[in-house]
């Protein structure tokens, strides 16, 4: 017999896919009550196969992928697949999921799609690995960044596929590219004539609630296509419901040929520790779930000429700037006892960034410390610290070019810091929008 790497992978891929992922019956029934709530969404079928005796903990939260894995890729039988994923689309033992497909002779894999930052996960934000073979399948790899609509669909047609699966970690909040990867992929399906599938993975940072401005189309952008929450709660496969029944005939004419395979043992109030999954970092700047928990505040001062801690072992919690010192943290700790910011303390810092803003430059600023996430906001102490930053350094200036508008959703945050506008008079100028899109949300949420 000719050995060949697939041949080689086949040996063990069945059987590492579902190490330590098991269900009891408790499990099937409960995986089975929430696999197939609403249309379009597909759970875990026929008996699923015993844990092949791994000593890795059993995960509590089984993945979209894990699922489709144990019903033996039923969904994808007779299927020519095309899959969009970077380095987060791992099972629980840290396989990538198209080393895993490609060595198993029951999925046709065809093609993957790259998006930001690429499949493997080494370009920096606003980068990606262009298109390539990739050398440990020998698949052909295509980079889909920035592609969108008839030129995105035109990608999906020439790779001869007629079916295309979405599985990346998303981070929750509305400016992360993945979800609107996710919608343009799926508008660009539609235009191609292609099914879509989506595996889906917890929001890491919890779905018990939505917060923060909704997008105004007028800002649409690619960090942002669509009136959604800037926190948005949601998963990505709840994502691609709403997107399907609300934005996608917009944009395409008709509706995806969707499906969703959800997790099971996965609820609202958890966050990511509470999977026992592991965590792959879904972008350089997004080491670990803390970054993802701060990340829908802090990443607002990519819209200023501050850093946002890109360069540094602790992005998104270390923000400052030249010129900065220990005034800033107590000025927003006196705010956050004023104006109510629970969970989190402010730390004088300095750091010097390896790259991005003040490159090489050790300069001052603000460590956040969230001690209690469960009602820590990140919003809104995002917004906060906005203020205070502006009120503490003459050097505050927002990105010429309005990039906050495009974070935020809207021109009012930034218009009304710029008047002098408190945090409560900030937020409560989103309340009416958000309310809109929470009632929205209700009707497509997944999870209890």
């Amino acid at each position: 017999m000719t050995l060949s790497r697939r041949n080689l992978l086949a040996a063990t891929a069945v059987t590492s896919v579902m190490g330590g992922t098991a269900m009891t019956g408790e499990a099937r029934a409960a995986g089975a009550a929430q696999g197939s709530t609403g249309a379009g969404a597909t759970g875990a079928g026929p008996a699923e196969a015993a844990a092949h005796g791994s000593r890795l903990p059993r995960p509590r939260t089984r993945t979209g992928f894990d699922r489709l894995a144990a019903d033996g890729y039923a969904l994808l039988s007779g299927r020519r697949v095309g899959i969009v994923t970077n380095p987060t689309g791992v099972t629980p033992d840290v396989r990538h999921i198209v080393d895993v497909m490609h060595a198993d002779e029951r999925v046709d894999l065809a093609a993957v799609f790259g998006p930001e930052h690429g499949f493997r996960g080494t370009a920096q934000a606003g980068g990606s690995e262009g298109s390539y073979e990739d050398p440990a399948t020998g698949l052909p790899v295509h980079d889909t960044y920035g592609k969108s609509g008839r030129a995105l669909a035109d990608i999906f047609a020439r790779s001869g596929v007629d079916t295309v699966v979405f599985d990346i970690q998303d981070v929750g909040a509305r400016f992360y590219t993945y979800i609107w990867t996710l919608y343009d992929c799926m508008v660009a399906a539609v235009l191609a004539n292609k099914r879509f599938v989506v595996l889906d993975r917890p929001n890491p940072v919890t779905g018990r609630a939505a917060t923060g401005p909704v997008l105004d189309r007028a800002l649409a952008s690619g960090v942002g296509r669509e009136p959604i929450a800037l926190a948005h709660g949601m998963t990505v496969a709840e994502l691609a419901l709403l997107f399907n029944a609300e934005f996608v005939p917009r944009a395409a004419g008709r509706p995806a040929d969707l499906e969703t395979v959800l997790m099971a043992g996965w609820r609202r109030p958890h966050f990511f520790d509470a999977t026992g999954l592991p965590w792959v970092p879904p972008s350089p700047n997004m080491p670990t779930p803390d970054t993802a928990l701060v990340y829908a505040g802090t990443c607002l001062f990519e819209g200023t000429n501050l850093s946002e801690g890109r360069g540094t072992t602790r992005p998104f919690e270390l923000l400052g700037a030249d010129g900065i010192d220990r005034r800033w943290a107590a000025t927003t700790t006196e705010l956050a006892a004023a104006v109510g910011l629970p969970g989190v303390r402010f730390r004088e810092a300095y750091f010097a960034p390896t790259f991005s803003k003040f490159q090489g430059k050790t300069i001052g600023g603000i460590q956040l410390h969230v001690h209690d996430r469960e009602a820590f906001d990140p919003v809104r102490t995002g917004i906060a610290l906005l203020i205070t930053a502006k009120q503490v350094w003459s050097g505050f200036a927002w990105r010429p070019d309005h990039w906050i508008d495009r974070l935020t959703g809207t021109t009012g945050v930034r218009t009304m810091i710029d008047a002098g506008a408190g945090v409560d008079e900030v937020a409560a100028a989103w309340q009416d929008g958000l309310a809109r899109f929470r009632r929205l949300r209700r009707g497509y949420l997944r999870y209890r």
